[in-house]
């Protein structure tokens, strides 16, 4: 009976002394390594108890090491500042992280769209993984033009490395949005780079990765792990060393870290799948123009003041962290006005001290003309939307592929037979020359595009379910011309909108096919646009 009961006192002491193992894992490996520690035990004193059960630590704690990954160095010197969590099993590597990394943010940020970093729960089923044991894909997939959406790469210090490209298909690098670390925050104010972090390498030291990508393969720096220079990347901006072993590198020019895929990763709505899901705590704002942010600090323990200049006049986002997930907002633009706001992780809306009837106050530091696109407000409740966006005319938009509780039918949704829905619609003012469609949604890390057709005649105004041949297509988030089926993976029912535009002019000048995306669109019709109307229709994925 004492042997028994110290067997199972160790193996219930090894499974729990180390957590950065798979306690079933580790139960099986102790009881196995240390078979001969039970053989010749009936006749062991009781006093001698504490030093067997030490001598059997130091024994497991040393298998624990040897079965460590690899991979896990990357990861080892923030795992011990206690920046990150990691553990493993027999597929994947795990990293907990809150997203927010130990350096200076958002400085030097000249395109800036007023989000600002909060923390974000990466833990537990929401942690990052990544593969262990990586497969060279049949079909290895780009970058560019595709995973426009969430992360491509997890940074050794547990923060998410997105596309170089931001989600319209530019540099996010070369047009300023970034800080001077690479990174910024997206529209959960979630903090992520978008170039490689070659800066970590001060604190786990050359010679190691500074990153994983998501398909499992390892990212150097500039040089490789010897400190010889890089020769041969591939489009991917990786190669195999001597041992035939592949990786990727960090490039000061674009595609700036992995370009792509060489490993096998599920691609699904635009980014690989699985993986941890950003929170929003509040609405997204729409870009400040000619902002540049200018200092960001933490005043004391979860407090931060954000500056902005705007043609020389100071601006400033003050933000608390409340213990129970809300935070406070202080917004002072550059006029000197100030306005408060409470959001709470509950309500993921504004309250706080704002009177009632008062709409809330995101900040402005110009005059804005009138809007002539349906971009999305701070605000995407069923009741905001079916207002009118603007003051343009409104035309009237129907659809025979919307039910009558507000649901787009199956055949138009990847549980079905993904077909274009019909549209139509009515009340074009005088002067309309062509129209436009764009169906749209706004998901909490942005905007995204399924369908754009353009330079359809004027004297069209519907377009049949599946219909063919009418006007122009254009790209869709996967940069492809055609319908993109809803297929959302998350749960719980989503809004979507179709878009119609009455245009001044025959052919929308400067859209070249390639920039015919939603965002060339409306960048293309500023100034031609004679009226619009949204339909918003709402869609659930079946199970």
């Amino acid at each position: 009976m004492f042997r028994t009961f110290l067997a199972l006192l160790f193996v219930s002491s090894t499974a729990f002394a180390h957590p950065g193992h798979s306690p079933r894992k580790q139960a099986t490996a102790s009881a196995k390594t240390n078979a001969e520690d039970y053989v010749e035990m009936d006749e062991l004193d009781v006093n001698d108890l504490p030093l067997l059960l030490a001598q059997l630590d130091q024994k497991q704690t040393q298998a624990g090491a040897d079965n460590v990954p690899e991979m896990a160095k990357a990861f080892a010197a923030f795992a011990k500042l206690k920046a990150i969590n990691t553990r493993w099993d027999d597929r994947f590597f795990y990293v907990e992280s809150n997203g927010i990394p130990d350096h200076r943010m958002m400085v030097g940020i000249t395109a800036w769209q007023q989000q600002v970093p909060l923390p974000q729960k990466y833990f537990g089923d929401n942690a990052w993984q990544i593969p262990l044991h990586p497969v060279p894909a049949k079909k290895p997939q780009s970058a560019k033009g595709n995973f426009l959406r969430g992360a491509i790469a997890l940074a050794a210090n547990g923060i998410p490395i997105f596309n170089p490209l931001n989600n319209r298909g530019e540099d996010s690098y070369a047009i300023g949005e970034l800080d001077e670390f690479g990174g910024h925050c997206g529209r959960a104010d979630d903090y992520h780079y978008h170039i490689a972090p070659v800066h970590l390498e001060k604190t786990i030291g050359k010679g190691l990765p500074i990153a994983y990508a998501l398909d499992g393969y390892p990212i150097y720096g500039y040089d490789e792990p010897d400190g010889s220079p890089v020769v041969g990347l591939d489009p991917f901006n990786g190669h195999k060393d001597k041992n035939g072993n592949y990786h990727y590198h960090a490039t000061k020019k674009y595609p700036y870290l992995n370009g792509g895929f060489y490993g096998e990763v599920i691609e699904r709505d635009g980014q690989v799948d699985p993986q941890p899901r950003a929170e929003p705590l509040r609405p997204s704002l729409p870009p400040m123009r000619d902002a540049k942010i200018t200092d960001f600090k933490e005043t004391k323990p979860g407090s931060y003041v954000l500056t902005y200049d705007v043609k020389g006049k100071k601006g400033t986002v003050s933000y608390t962290l409340a213990a129970d997930g809300s935070a406070n907002f202080s917004f002072t633009d550059t006029t000197g006005r100030t306005t408060n706001e409470t959001y709470s992780a509950k309500r993921r809306g504004p309250g706080g001290d704002r009177k009632k009837g008062q709409p809330p106050p995101p900040p402005r530091d110009e005059k804005r003309p009138p809007r002539n696109d349906d971009r999305p407000t701070t605000s995407t409740t069923r009741e905001d939307s079916s207002k009118p966006r603007n003051n343009l005319p409104q035309l009237a938009v129907t659809s025979s592929s919307v039910d009558a509780k507000g649901f787009i039918t199956i055949d138009c949704t990847c549980d079905g037979a993904s077909q274009s829905p019909a549209v139509e619609w009515k009340d074009a003012p005088k002067g309309t020359k062509s129209f436009a469609v764009s169906l749209w949604h706004t998901a909490p890390d942005q905007e995204k595009s399924y369908w754009v057709v353009y330079n359809i005649p004027t004297n069209v105004t519907k377009l049949a379910k599946n219909g063919k041949g009418v006007g122009k297509l254009g790209l869709n988030d996967r940069r492809r011309a055609e319908y993109d089926p809803m297929c959302s993976k998350g749960p719980g029912v989503k809004e979507y909108h179709i878009t119609v535009f009455a245009l001044s002019a025959e052919q929308i000048p400067k859209l070249s096919p390639d920039k015919a995306n939603r965002t060339g669109l409306l960048e293309a019709i500023k100034g031609i646009t004679l009226a619009e109307g949204t339909l918003d229709f709402l869609y659930e994925r079946k199970k």
